[in-house]
């Protein structure tokens, strides 16, 4: 998984304000809130915050799959959500 992210991030590196790498950043910060999580379980702030950002990317991905359902499903592939 990491590496088609990599993969993607370097094609994307231009364009930082894509819905694409948008919803690839909160991605990564999703996976490295919960190893954080595994270890803090009592961390009731980061938990706000991962929560937080999973409904920023659920609505990221709604969006992308109402204006290009073609992306939108080599997308989810590509980040195995």
């Amino acid at each position: 998984m990491i590496n088609n992210l990599s993969s993607y991030k370097k094609e994307n590196q231009k364009n930082r304000g894509s819905v694409e790498f948008q919803i690839l950043n909160f991605t990564n910060k999703i996976c490295r809130l919960t190893s954080h999580l595994k270890l803090h379980k009592k961390d009731y702030l980061s938990q706000k915050g991962l929560r937080k950002i999973l409904g920023k990317r659920q609505r990221l991905l709604a969006y992308l799959s109402k204006k290009n359902k073609i992306i939108y499903n080599e997308f989810i592939s590509k980040l195995e959500i």
